[in-house]
């Protein structure tokens, strides 16, 4: 049996970035081969990959990618356990190179569960993949906050800056859609079912009721669209009304989350 040296576990644990004991017990059983005790570790990872899927992924980051033309981008969550681990810099990496990947067109829905389990290994947390979007238009923009959890794609016409200003609007105030129609009815006659029984507590007239509902379900969805909402630029004016003096408009967005 070939000796187990400090180097040669070393070597291993450099190679996978797994814990030295486990790096030795697996170059036992393979009796010092380095192939053949990474695959022993692959095995052990996954096998305890099964076990971490378990435990709730509420951490991570949302990574985007735009391309040079400036007309497609896309965007990626990858989730884990901590904050730890989501500040980690070969984690963010990781949802870097698969954003990058969706960008080129890959599926990496169906490829990235290599890499995935590689990090689950290294870190010893429970690491899946979340939504993967991507955006294309006659100008696209992508924004990602700072703290690496709000990710931003904007379509539409318009100077880059212009775009880039409504990305970060996006990202701080949650519109849902673009323009006020744009909200479902589902949603209206949720709010309204809720707004009645609101109206009805506080003993509003009944010749009232209609008129004060039309009122209430306009401004519910005014807040819910991009367009309406003041510009956090300048609360003078709407997202609206910015666009138009830029000679600007926005077709479509889509925001990813943590």
């Amino acid at each position: 049996m070939a000796e187990i040296t400090a180097a040669l576990v070393k070597e291993l644990r450099d190679a996978t970035g797994i814990a030295m004991l486990k790096c030795k017990k697996a170059l036992e059983e393979a009796t010092g081969d380095l192939e053949k005790a990474r695959d022993i570790l692959r095995k052990a990872g996954e096998a305890d990959a099964a076990k971490r899927s378990e435990r709730d992924a509420g951490e991570g980051v949302v990574a985007v990618k735009i391309s040079k033309d400036g007309q497609k981008a896309a965007a990626v969550q990858l989730f884990c356990e901590t904050d730890f681990v989501a500040k980690n810099e070969e984690f963010t990496k990781l949802a870097d190179e698969l954003a990058a990947e969706t960008l080129a067109g890959a599926d990496v829905a169906s490829t990235s569960e290599p890499k995935i389990q590689e990090a689950i290994q290294k870190n010893g947390e429970n690491i899946k993949l979340g939504e993967i979007q991507i955006l294309e238009g006659e100008a696209v923009s992508a924004y990602i906050h700072s703290n690496n959890k709000i990710g931003v794609l904007v379509a539409g016409k318009g100077k880059t800056e212009v775009l880039n200003d409504v990305a970060m609007q996006i990202a701080a105030m949650s519109p849902t859609v673009v323009k006020p129609e744009e909200v479902s009815d589902e949603e209206v006659a949720k709010e309204a079912e809720i707004q009645k029984e609101i109206l009805a507590k506080e003993g509003k007239p009944a010749d009232m009721v209609d008129k004060i509902m039309e009122g209430k379900l306009r401004k519910f969805r005014e807040e819910k669209s991009l367009l309406k909402q003041a510009f956090v630029k300048d609360a003078s004016k709407t997202v609206e009304q910015f666009l138009a003096e830029k000679s600007a408009q926005v077709d479509k967005f889509i925001r990813l989350a943590i």
